[in-house]
Parts: C-alpha cells; structure tokens; sequence
C-alpha cells in the first residue's frame, strides 16, 4: 500500500519531469530568439535591395539568407526532438498548433527569396511574407509562455516574449519607414502605420519592464541612453512632416535604415541576455527540483527502516490543508522524524500554494493579451478595419469609459456571444 510520502515523492517527480520538459522548451525559445532576428534582418535587407534595385546589394542579402537557413536548421532540431505522443494534452493543443503554422511558412520562404532575387516582388508584399513566419514563430514563445508551469520562469518567458515582440515591431517600423523614404514621402496611410508600430512598441517594452528583474532593466535603460533614439527620432518627426510635392532625398532611406538597423541589433544583445537568463532559470530550477527530491527519498528510506525495525508500523494520519500544524502523537518512528515528515508535507503544501498564485498573476498580462487579440480580429473582421485602427477603436473605448483595454475588450466579446446565441435561438 502507498504512503503519503510515495504520493508526495510523485509529486516532486511530476514537478521535476515538468521543469525538465520546460528545459527543451526554453532551448527552443532561445533557437526561436535567434532564428527570429535573422529573419528581421533578412527582410530588413531585402527592402532596401527591392527599392534600389541596386546589384551591388545581392551578395550580403545571400550571406544573410545563408544565417536564416543556418538559424532555421537549429529551431527545426528542437522541434522535431519534441515528443509528439507522451507530451499532448490541452495545454500543448495551441503549442503545437503553432508549431504546425510556422513549419508551414517556412517551407514557403524559398519562393519569397526566389522573388525577391528577381525583383518580382514590391517592399511591401516581401515585409508582409517575412512577417508571417516572425509572427507565427513568436505566437510559440507566447504559448511556451502560457504552458509553462513554474511562475519565474513565466515570468522570464513573458518579458522575454513582449521584449522580441517590440522588437518585431521595430523591425516593422524600419521596413515603414524604407519603403515611405525611398518613395520620397509618407503619405497618410504610412504616417498612420509609423505612429501605430511607435506606440505598439511602448506597449510591449512597458509590458516587458513590468515582468523583468532589475539587471534587465538597467541593461534596458543603457540601451535607451543611446543617441541613435534621438537620431531615429528626429527622422520620424521627418517622415510625418513629409509631402508629395517636395520629395525627400533617396538616401535618407540607407541613413534610416542604418540607424534602425543599430537600434535592433542592440535589442538582440538584451535579447540575448534574457534568453541566457532563462536557460539559467530553468538549469537551477532543475537542480533545486532534484535535490529537494533526494532529500525526500533520503526521508522515506529513514521511515522504511524505522518501520522495520518496529513492532507496529509507523503512524501515517495528518492533514497537509491546516495552517498550524497539529500536535503529532509519538509512536515508534520517534517524534522528531516525524516532525520533521509533517514540516515536509506542510511546506511542500503552503509552497504549491503560493507557486499556484505566482503563476497565476505571471499570466495575467497573457490572458489580456489574448482578449485584445481576439476583440482586435473580431472588429477587423466585422468592420474591414485594420489592425491599427481596430486597435485605435478599442483604445479610444477604454479612455471614454475610463476602464482597462482588456475590461473593454471582454466587454465587446461578451456582447458579440450574446449577439450570436440570439441568433442561434431564433434559427
């Protein structure tokens, strides 16, 4: 018959398979990290080689076709030494979901090169197809996120993700801010786009900066101590001020895209950072899980003797839910070790507890996420609007209401299923 002890041994085992199998996820996460940046700077690259059509670009767009491939071989690996059958359950369902999309957009990226080499292809269609793959592969380091199990570490992942997240739409913005500099002006759809990728940026590192520890964020503000900001900053002010009938020189556009391209590749060095942090987070949570498991089974092999030693065995009834802990009745086992088997089961207790709470406020800013997601689809869908300007409808809702753009978000997804069951009823 199982002891409470061989039930709390299991737990400590599913807890350290669990931080295990986060360990291939946080590789995959820093694979991912890298794979990413390469393809921001493949498609940074491929604009300025589409709007120039200038030859003497083609050599470094190879070199850094030839990274992406190379980035791309690594994430690949990881994936397929995830195990596919002991591993699924709910909470891998859209884990793996995207995995599949984003195999999916890379076997795609070929044609895309092939275009762009034959200058087949505008800046902006080339930015929109590199952004589909960068997305997809970002939207795994949010479901890694979401899926994982001890709360520091979804809280690095979390920061972690809305950290690349800005950085994908710095990217964004650099590849805006080509296409409106080469044409010589932004004209009003672009103005619109450069000021949505600049505020979606803030949003994303004030998200980061809520969930990074302080070494992070000290690394942060060097890095927007830099002067290239200020540089980037007045030629935004620049592009807005920008008109058709006095066109802008061609080569502010290099100038941009240098100073852009200055601005992410320092983002990647604390991107970095964050992902060797979270590798680290994991190694030590892994190193803590088995020594707090040997140190159990060192106690339950301390009790196997005792009880064989006794005429009666040990006395095995306590409640593990109370706060205080009850006065423990001596028997043959002693009462100090089994003071000590009750401090055990009590703090493994109150500490599931409190992990519970911390994971649970780690994923606060992901479930909000994911309402502003859904309600920025649903207006774009019902409304043909875009998604600065579905994002600008809710964030205009949310200051008229003074409410939260997540409370308002559930608000509008609360109306729209009420919407659909009167439907239903009616049918």
């Amino acid at each position: 018959m199982s002891s409470a002890l061989d039930f709390m041994l299991a737990a400590r085992r599913s807890e350290l398979q669990g931080l295990r199998a986060l360990e291939l996820t946080c590789e995959l996460v820093s694979g991912v990290s890298r794979l990413v940046h390469a393809l921001q700077r493949e498609r940074g690259f491929s604009n300025i080689c589409l709007g120039s059509q200038d030859p003497r670009f083609r050599a470094g767009l190879d070199d850094l076709t030839a990274d992406s491939l190379a980035r791309q071989a690594q994430v690949i690996d990881c994936f397929n030494r995830m195990d596919l059958d002991s591993s699924c359950g709910a909470d891998k369902a859209r884990l793996f979901n995207r995995i599949a999309y984003v195999m999916h957009c890379l076997q795609g990226l070929p044609l895309l090169r092939q275009g762009i080499r034959q200058q087949q292809l505008s800046s902006q269609d080339a930015t929109r197809h590199f952004t589909r793959p960068i997305g997809g592969l970002l939207s795994v380091v949010f479901e890694a996120a979401d899926t994982a199990v001890d709360p520091d570490i979804t809280r690095s992942l979390v920061a972690l993700f809305n950290f690349m997240q800005g950085k994908e739409l710095a990217g964004q913005e650099r590849a805006c801010g080509v296409a409106g500099f080469i044409g010589g002006y932004f004209d009003d759809e672009l103005k619109v786009r450069l000021q949505y990728l600049g505020e979606a940026q803030q949003r994303c590192f004030d998200c980061f900066a809520d969930h990074a520890d302080a070494a992070m964020l000290s690394q942060w503000q060097s890095l927007c101590d830099q002067d290239v900001l200020g540089e980037i900053g007045r030629l935004r002010q620049v592009a807005v001020r920008s008109l058709k009938s006095s066109p802008m020189p061609g080569s502010l556009a290099e100038l941009w895209f240098d100073l852009a391209s200055q601005r992410i590749d320092s983002m990647k060095l604390l991107e970095d950072s964050l992902t060797e942090q979270l590798q680290q987070l994991c190694h030590s949570k892994i190193a803590q899980a088995q020594s707090d498991l040997e140190d159990h089974r060192a106690l339950l092999q301390r009790l196997s003797s005792l009880d064989r030693d006794a005429e009666q065995p040990a006395t095995m009834l306590f409640n593990v839910q109370v706060t205080e802990l009850d006065s423990v009745p001596a028997d043959n086992m002693g009462s100090q070790l089994n003071r000590s088997v009750f401090d055990v089961l009590h703090a493994q207790t109150l500490r599931l507890q409190e992990l519970g709470q911390q994971l649970d406020e780690a994923r606060r800013s992901l479930s909000e996420r994911k309402l502003v997601d859904r309600a920025k689809g649903l207006l774009m869908t019902q409304h043909g609007l875009k998604e600065d300007e579905a994002y600008r409808m809710l964030q205009n809702a949310a200051m008229e209401r003074s409410q939260r753009l997540a409370d308002v978000a559930q608000t509008l997804l609360d109306y729209a299923d009420l919407l659909q069951g009167k439907a239903r009823a009616k049918r």
